[in-house]
């Protein structure tokens, strides 16, 4: 999809980086003229619904399809007995099994809700009426419904998640104030407005799919190798994403079952979840459990710190929500042991949810915080302080740049901490008892490459051409502010081309890796297309610059010209007609020297083998956050409301702040769902999903959300990225529940360590 808005010219800065540039592509989403992966108009299109099994754990014995088959319109009901041809594909690393085939629809139930068959049929209405004459006879077998079944079992440690220093336990023994609890978060969904599907259509060996997605070229290469087929012949088209926070970066069952029957009948199938099958179809946040011990001296200093944490997991799979991940850096420490570990239960593979790991640790470390700072009669801002880590614990390295101290100093600041008081139930407003709270967060900056194609047009505008995509964090603007930057072209005639696995390759946009990765590929390209035009001008016999004298040249609003005074300047359309050029065209990306070629290449944008972590190089490079909250609790019936919220947060250079600032909110509104509204329900009879509906499952809306003031303490960090940025859409979220518990219990005196916090909990 390309983008292109003509706007009005503000402040000549909005169009480069750091400009607060509006979205491009908001005018079109705003006025509907922004077409999604199943609003796709294909000619001949045909309809697929899921059948869904009943059962947690058991067979399939049989599958009566007959009545479905002789109903109206019904095409082809699919079947586990039915061998669709698939091989198993690699995962997100590469890794791929040994000619092993892949069975989408499994006469081996592993969760309720489970995809056991589907059928195609001419309308969406006959496909789900023949859908619900499918007859499924199952044997069933005893399930683990839940984290808490009894059945469950202990945890199985994973010992690649076992981090540790000096001795924890004996210091900890030792401690002049200890404090120990259990935290636990439950399951959390995407909910993403848009919900998941595909339309896959088959010309030959070509396979053409819209579908939503984070990771184009990744999600081509499984849907290749499902097939055997080049990576080239698939083809995946997603310029526009209603939300995805994780769940749309890979293909899933459903994608193979949808392209699967399209093949077989030759025809586009189009196959669209309803908002309860987004609950089984791929897994959220998995539920969470932790223990924290932390010992301190007198004076709030800590001495040990002691974790050990579990998550679920599938019985099929293994998907760890690392509850360790933030703990072992967060505070200077000398002795220190953190293990994480698995216990699978009857349900779908968990997957990533904004912020992985980093969001329940937190939960559990920064709740545990402010117990100890109450422990030790001490300002929780002032615990974190004492405690404040100079260099990395884990890994020993220095900061690339951390100013954590920068945000807790000027987001109390701007809160009014200073006028809080320390004891709990001591401030309030009538019959509603006020609490202030604060939590810290990170996340890691994960650096990948990325590839971008700069194409200046003979009428001075500018392409910029890239597989990556938007979901909504802005990538079509910073590319175009990029671009104008080092092209010296204004925003509004620069194309912006994503969103297809055809384009130059890009790596996930998750992780908040994409950012820094094709900022860096675009502004390398723009930088060779910039070089390049000014070479052209001033050796090009047929160059009005060429006999200027003038050894360079430079460019901006779309001329170029000698940088004297009288100099002769004329516009790049003007240029480019006197050389006779339709364009210039240059690709470039941010691969090593030594990755290069269609291996790297391959390695680079469909899998995860050439990410480098935070710690890959000389320095510790993390994004950093630090949220305080004001809340107001009810004192007759315990209602809990966020009245207001203040959060500061150091992501290095920020490209866009419009777009950050918009970014930080929809992670700190995430945060105030998780903290008090968001769980996901199970019953335990038959592993069934309860509230798999958007009536059901809650989630937060404006009526919930109060005024969120956020503030950027970041500086450049260069050893992050190419233009300093560090991540910025995942670090939103991470400390906002804590923040919100520690308020209430600064509110109520009472400390809920379950999200969610519920008025049953406080009463």
């Amino acid at each position: 999809m390309t983008i292109m808005e003509p706007r009005k010219r503000g402040d000549a800065s909005d169009g480069t980086i750091g400009g607060r540039l509006s979205r491009l592509d908001g005018r079109l989403k705003i006025t509907g003229r922004a077409t999604y992966a199943l609003e796709q108009p294909v000619e001949g299109l045909v309809h697929a619904v899921l059948v869904q099994s009943r059962i947690a754990a058991g067979r399939v014995v049989k599958v009566d399809a007959a009545k479905a088959q002789a109903a109206p319109g019904t095409l082809l009901v699919l079947t586990p007995d039915v061998d669709l041809g698939l091989k198993m594909a690699s995962d997100w690393y590469g890794n791929r099994p040994e000619n092993q085939p892949y069975h989408p629809l499994s006469n081996d139930v592993a969760f309720n809700g489970q995809a056991v068959a589907a059928v195609i049929g001419e309308t969406l209405e006959q496909a789900a009426e023949a859908a619900r004459l499918v007859d499924v006879t199952y044997e069933e077998t005893s399930a683990i419904v839940d984290f808490d079944d009894p059945k469950a079992g202990e945890a199985t440690l994973i010992d690649a998640l076992t981090v540790a220093w000096g001795d924890a336990d004996a210091a900890l023994a030792t401690s002049q104030v200890r404090i120990e609890a259990e935290y636990r978060t439950p399951r959390e969904y995407h909910v993403a407005i848009e919900p998941h599907g595909l339309v896959a259509n088959w010309d030959g060996d070509q396979l053409t799919i819209w579908e939503p997605s984070q990771w184009t070229h990744g999600m081509a290469r499984t849907y290749a190798e499902w097939y055997g087929l080049p990576d080239e012949n698939v083809r995946i088209v997603s310029p526009f994403i209603g939300g995805g926070f994780g769940s749309k970066a890979t293909a899933y069952a459903y994608g193979a079952i949808a392209t699967a029957a399209a093949r077989k009948l030759g025809r586009p199938v189009k196959l669209a979840l309803t908002r309860p099958q987004t609950f089984t179809a791929f897994g959220g946040r998995a539920t969470t459990r932790q223990t924290i011990a932390l010992g301190a001296n007198a004076d709030g200093v800590l001495q040990s710190i002691v974790h050990e944490g579990a998550s679920e997991t599938a019985i099929y799979a293994d998907f760890p929500e690392q509850t360790n991940a933030a703990t072992p850096l967060m505070y200077a420490v000398d002795n220190f042991r953190a293990k994480h570990g698995l216990v699978p239960v009857n349900t779908v593979v968990p997957g990533a949810l904004r912020a992985p790991g980093k969001n329940p640790s937190t939960f559990g470390l920064e709740c545990a915080m402010d117990e100890l700072a109450y422990a030790v009669g001490l300002d929780p801002v002032e615990l974190r302080l004492r405690n404040y880590a100079e260099r990395d614990p884990q890994s020993g390295k220095p900061w690339s740049t951390r100013r954590l101290r920068e945000a807790l100093s000027q987001g109390g600041e701007a809160f009014g901490w200073s006028r809080r008081s320390f004891v709990p139930r001591s401030m309030r407003e009538g019959r509603q008892l006020i609490g202030w709270g604060v939590a810290c967060g990170t996340f890691p900056v994960l650096r990948a490459s990325s590839e971008a194609l700069i194409r200046i047009l003979s009428d001075g505008s500018v392409e910029v051409v890239s597989g990556a995509i938007d979901m909504g964090q802005g990538t079509y603007t910073i590319l175009a502010q990029t671009a104008a930057e080092v092209l010296g072209v204004p925003a509004a005639n620069i194309n912006v081309r994503l969103g297809d696995s055809s384009l130059p390759g890009a790596t996930v946009a998750g992780g908040s890796m994409l950012a820094g990765a094709i900022t860096g590929a675009v502004h390398k390209a723009a930088s060779a297309a910039r070089d390049e035009l000014i070479e052209l001008a001033l050796n090009d016999f047929a160059s009005p610059l060429r006999d200027t004298g003038a050894n360079t040249l430079m460019v901006a609003d779309g001329r170029i010209f000698v940088p004297r005074d009288g100099g002769l300047s004329i516009s790049i359309a003007e240029l480019m007609t006197a050389l006779g050029r339709d364009s210039i065209e240059i690709r470039r990306n941010t691969l090593p020297e030594g990755e290069q070629g269609p291996k790297g290449h391959k390695k680079a944008w469909t899998t995860m083998g050439s990410i480098q972590g935070p710690t890959a190089g000389a320095f510790s490079m993390h994004s950093w956050c630090a949220h305080f909250v004001e809340v107001k609790v009810d004192e007759d019936f315990g209602t809990i409301r966020v009245s207001r919220m203040v959060s500061a947060f150091d992501c290095g250079r920020i490209y866009n702040p419009r777009l950050a600032e918009s970014q930080w909110r929809g992670g700190i509104i995430m945060g105030i769902g998780q903290a008090l509204l968001e769980e996901g329900l199970v019953d335990p009879r038959n592993g069934r999903v309860i509230n798999n509906n958007l009536g059901d499952y809650l989630v937060a809306t404006n009526a919930d959300i109060p005024p969120i003031q956020v503030i950027s303490v970041g500086i450049p960090d260069l050893d992050a990225s190419v233009l300093g940025g560090k991540g910025v859409g995942e670090v939103g979220i991470v400390g906002v529940a804590p923040a919100i518990a520690n308020a209430v219990f600064h509110a109520t005196g009472k400390r809920v360590r379950d999200l969610p916090i519920t008025l049953e909990k406080l009463l």
